[in-house]
Formats: structure tokens, C-alpha cells, sequence
């Protein structure tokens, strides 16, 4: 894959951990074994617009990587 990559430190990095947001939606997709794919939502998950990782900041990008990076825990599916 030849995508430019930026890799931020995460640790020194404050992320809006809100229901939907970027943060949650990455920690939420590793939990649930899905990939890595960045995307968020305006309001609550599912109830309100996606916003996909053409339309999304730097910033929101590397909230939602931090998210999926920082989540430890993985959905037990047995």
C-alpha cells in the first residue's frame, strides 16, 4: 500500500471520547474485530450523518487511529 502516513504519538495527544466521535468509533472497531477504518459520526452512532475518512481532518484521523491503537480488549464471539 502506498498511502502517506502520518503517525502521531498518541500519548501527548488529547481525544474527544465522545459516543460516535473519532476516539470511539476507532476503539470500537477493534473491539468488534472489524479493520481499521477511519470514519466518525456528527452525533450518536447510527442515529445521525457518518463521516467518512475523505471528508475527516488530520486530526479526527488520528483521534480514530488512536482510538483503535489505545483499545486492548477484543469482543469474545464463543
Amino acid at each position: 500500500m502506498s498511502e502517506n502516513v502520518t503517525y502521531y504519538n498518541h500519548e501527548e495527544c488529547k481525544h474527544d471520547t465522545r459516543h460516535g466521535g473519532p476516539y470511539d468509533r476507532g476503539s470500537a472497531d477493534y473491539y468488534y474485530w472489524r479493520e481499521c477504518s477511519p470514519h466518525y459520526y456528527k452525533g450518536g452512532t447510527y442515529l445521525t450523518d457518518k463521516v467518512d475518512k475523505e471528508k475527516m481532518t488530520p486530526k479526527e484521523i488520528s483521534a480514530y487511529r488512536a482510538g483503535f491503537e489505545d483499545e486492548t480488549d477484543r469482543k469474545d464471539y464463543r
